[in-house]
Order: C-alpha cells, then structure tokens, then sequence
C-alpha cells in the first residue's frame, strides 16, 4: 500500500515537473483550467453606470443556477443568491451523485453534514449523507448522537466512505490532509467530486511539488464562520428563508463538466444566502491570514493590551472588560455588521471623534505591518509548513488554554451580570479596533484580492460569526471552535498584535503625536464601505442567537464545544 502512495506521489511530481517545462517553453500564454477564471473586459456584459467600474474577475459557468452581476464599491462580480428556495435546484446540481461523503468531525464537518442531510431531505433527494471517520476517533460518539450511525449506513471507516462516494467533503485538519491526501486521492472512484472548505491542500500540493488527479473534479466551498455558526444560523434560517453564513466557491479542476453546478449546490446547500466565486489560491491566502488578523488574533492581542492600559489608567477590571471586549463584541460589532465601519465613527459625538481619530490615526501603520508580514508568510507557504510542523508536535506540545489569565475570569463576572443595560462605545477601542479592521482589509485589496472575498474575510465573518462568540463566552469559545490552522495562526500572532499596540500605537498617543489626516481621509472615503453596503443588501435577516456562559443554547454534539482537544478527527 505504501508503494502504491509513493508511486502515485512520483507521478503526480512528474506531471507538475512536466506542465513546468511546458509552461515555461510558451510563454506568455495563459491557460484556464477551471470552471473559475478571469475574463477580459469586452466579455462583460455592460450596464449603464455613473462611474467607470472594473471588468468582472471571476467567472463561472452555470447550467442550473442564476447568475447574478453586482456591484461592489467600482468593481462588478457574479454572485448566486441562496435561501431555502433554491432547494429544489439541488435535484438538477447533485445530478448522478448518489452518497456524499463528509470526511472528519471538527469545526466544519458537524455543521455541513448536517446541513446537507436536512436541505437534501428536503429537496426530496434520496442521496445518502455517510460520516467518514477513524473507528477509534473521539468524535464517533458525538457523530452517533447526530443521528450518523453504522446501522443506517450513513457511519463508516474514512477510505471506505470516500472511495464509495461521489462527493468526497474532505473535512478533516488541515494537518491531517496534508499527511493524507495522496492516500484520499489514491481512493477516490474516477468522476467523483472531491470537495475542500479550504484551499489550505492546495498550498500544501504546491510545497510538495504536485498536483491532482486528472480524472476527478476538485471544487471547494468556503463558509466564512467557524462551523458551529453555520450549523446555527441554518437552523434560524429554517423560519425565515436563507439566514445563514456566505460562501465562497471555486472550481480548480473539472473532470465531468458539472463541476461548478456541484460546488454551487453544495454552498446554498449548506446554507449561504449568497455565494460568491474565488480560486482555491485566493481562498486559502485570505482565509488563512484574516484568521491571524482581524477575525481572531488581532483581536484576541487588542483587547489584551488595551485591558492592561485601562488597569493602569485606574479602570475597575469590570469596567475595562467592558472598554473592551464587551465594547467590540456588543456595539462595535452590531454597527458593523449592519451599517459598515464608517457608521461607528460617524455615531460618535464631537469630542469622541477626536479620540477615535487619536486611536485609529496611531494604530493603523502599526497594525499594517503586522498584517503584511501575515500575508506574505502565507502567500510565501510559511505559514501553511508552520501549521504541519505544530500539528506534528502535539503529541508532545499540545495547544494550551487561552482564557485563564484575570481578564477572562472577569468576563465571566461581567457577562452574568450584563443584564439589558447597552455597553457604550468606548471611542479609544473603536479607533484601535477599526483600524486594525481596515489594515485586514488594505492588505487584501492591495493583493488583488475581490471586494466580496475581501469584504467577507475581514469584515462579516468577524461581525457575524466570530465575535458573537467570544460576547457568549470568552476568547477561548471563540478561537478553539475554529480549525486547527486557526487556532495555531491566533495563538501565534495574537502576541505580534499585543506587543506592537503597546509599544508603537499607545506610546504614539501618549507622547501627543498628531493625528494623520491623510490615514483619517483615506479611512473616510475608502471604496470598501460601498463594498460592504452591497454586501448588507443581502445579509441574513436575523443576527445570531448564543447563551452565555451557563446556557447549553448552541453547545453539545455537533454544535460549539466547550472543552477543547488538539487531536487528530
């Protein structure tokens, strides 16, 4: 078996060493191998417009959906609208697909499996949903509770569910799939879909020098929450017709000619009320740095360096915790996510204004160098061999706790006694917080990225999925209900974050620096509030409902865990 693995290993190298030669024999001349791809500006259909606006850069082919053209901010792009009336579509999308099979147990798979099993029942699909998973692996018992069970076939041992399966979710950590996949690949019947939620593999195959099966159709569909957040907000989305978490989607390889079909289905789905198109080098690039930015560990160093300064300025540590994180989880966060960034300064009277500015002006560069390191070291495949070699360690060095310093145990205090009483925007934290926000976002646009993935990955996934959760139950409820790569990037990077707002931005405002005007305007008339506008046209009709600390709502078996493991699925 192992010579199998190997020779397919030494194959896969010789095809990428041989389309290397190829390619570099006929430059320039670009090939589109995927359902995904950029096309030039006399194929876009026009619209009448008042400004000039970019040509569409991602392109896909659908035969059973509606393709929809909007605009972001200056730029168009294509975006399929989901809700629960688009169900009856999946009949025609899943075409040929008899049994899906969801490979792992850890943040995403509960969740997509779930939500699979429900919108195909009720599509009056008769496709089989199977939990593939190690027969001595933690998470069986939690699968067996969600009703995934031996007896009804829908329970099994990971190669047997893949290789029996027309769509293969691979699920599992991403340290996992970069240790396994020339075994899943090997597996895989021809024709059959293998599905990703993360391009992080492809970043993997890249290092490795290798490249897919030709004979198989390689997509992904990317929710932008942690999965317990897309399992919640589906079921809220039962009442009201496609509340749920956006997706992306691509399609790398089409072996079938349905691929695209077969990704679009799987995001709406599992429930996105709108789905938009990436490439997997795209999603595993933003995804994988917003996660070290904004979304976790920036936040997570934020709220930990402006707590000590508000200690030492002589705030009650009830009262910091307040200033700041129940400040970003409470209002920051519920301005955000339905009226933009730009609407937090702008509800803030005169004299708070000043202080935002002061904040914002002294925090943006630092936090921008932060973010461009980030960027480049996964751009660069840095990040993605420092999560294998962590992932590696556990044995020896499993990931420790996050919430058991003062701070956290004091979270728990406030939030048992938060009662109704509305926190307040402490103007200081919003400053820092929308700065930081904005340099996640920068750093996207100056990489090319499109304004739907940008607005996404560094704006709604941290209001609407991720911060509700550490305003439940602390930062920990947050970061290790998300994957390993997640949690690995947060714990890393939270500390980059912590140090340089105590040493560059606060110093910067305790010695009166003046305020940059330039940082301010730019802040002030960047396109991406006009990105995000569009973007709330669609957004879910209800906001997230999670307990706090003694609550089970949204805890237990294929829902948020409270206790965590560093373990393979």
């Amino acid at each position: 078996v192992n010579l199998k693995f190997a020779l397919l290993k030494m194959q896969l190298r010789s095809t990428v060493s041989a389309k290397a030669t190829s390619a570099k024999a006929s430059r320039p001349v670009a090939v589109a191998t995927s359902g995904v791809k950029t096309v030039a500006a006399k194929n876009v259909r026009r619209v009448q417009r008042l400004a000039p606006v970019e040509a569409v850069k991602n392109d896909f082919n659908t035969k059973v959906f509606n393709k929809e053209l909007v605009k972001f901010a200056d730029t168009e792009e294509y975006i399929i609208r989901g809700g629960r009336d688009k169900f009856p579509l999946l009949k025609k999308a899943f075409a040929g697909i008899k049994k899906v099979g969801v490979i792992g147990w850890g943040s995403q798979a509960p969740a997509q499996a779930q939500n699979m099993q429900d919108s195909l029942k009720e599509a009056g699909m008769d496709v089989k949903v199977c939990i593939g998973l190690r027969p001595d692996s933690p998470s069986v018992k939690e699968a067996i509770a969600c009703g995934f069970t031996k007896e009804n076939g829908t329970l099994g041992d990971v190669f047997d569910v893949i290789s029996s399966s027309d769509l293969v979710m691979l699920l599992i950590a991403d340290g996992a799939q970069a240790k396994l996949y020339p075994r899943v690949l090997a597996s895989m019947k021809p024709g059959a879909t293998l599905g990703l939620s993360h391009g992080f593999l492809l970043g993997v195959m890249k290092n490795d020098g290798v490249d897919f099966r030709k004979d198989i159709n390689v997509v992904l569909v990317a929710p932008k929450g942690m999965g317990p957040s897309v399992r919640n907000m589906y079921v809220q989305g039962k009442k009201v017709n496609g509340s749920g978490i956006n997706c992306s989607f691509a399609v790398h390889q089409d072996a079938t000619g349905t691929a695209s079909d077969v990704a679009i289905g799987w995001a709406l789905a599992v429930g996105a009320p709108f789905a938009f198109p990436t490439t997997l080098e795209s999603e595993y690039k933003s995804d994988i740095y917003g996660e070290r930015c904004i979304l976790l560990g920036a936040v997570h160093g934020m709220v930990e360096s402006l707590y000590r300064r508000y200690t030492k300025q002589g705030m009650s540590v009830e009262d910091a915790f307040r200033n700041t994180v129940e400040c970003i989880t409470g209002p920051l966060t519920k301005i955000i996510s339905k009226t933009g960034m730009k609407s937090v300064y702008e509800s803030l009277n005169a004299a708070d204004k000043e202080i935002f500015k002061q904040a914002y002006s002294a925090a943006y560069k630092p936090a921008l160098d932060i973010c461009w390191e980030i960027y480049q070291d996964v751009a660069s495949g840095n990040e993605i061999k420092s999560v294998v070699q962590a992932v590696s360690r556990f044995g020896k060095f499993p990931m420790g706790k996050i919430d058991q310093t003062d701070m956290w145990k004091v979270g728990v205090d406030v939030r048992a006694k938060r009662g109704d009483k509305p926190v307040p925007i402490n103007p200081f934290t919003a400053g820092v917080y929308v700065a930081t926000m904005m340099a996640t976002v920068e750093v996207l646009k100056e990489n090319g990225h499109p304004y739907s993935e940008i607005c996404n990955e560094s704006i709604i996934e941290a209001v609407d999925s991720l911060n509700p959760y550490m305003h439940s139950r602390g930062v920990a409820f947050m970061v290790d209900n998300c994957s390993y790569t997640a949690r690995l990037g947060s714990r890393k990077w939270a500390p980059r974050f912590d140090y340089i707002f105590e040493q560059q931005a606060y110093v910067a405002v305790d010695n009166k620096t003046p305020v940059d005007a330039d940082t301010i305007n730019y802040f002030l008339s960047h396109p991406v509030h006009d990105a995000l506008a569009t973007c709330a046209t669609m957004r879910p009709a209800v906001d997230i409902a999670l307990g706090i600390d003694s609550s089970v709502d949204g805890v237990g078996a294929g829902a948020a865990r409270t206790e965590y493991r560093s373990v393979s699925n």
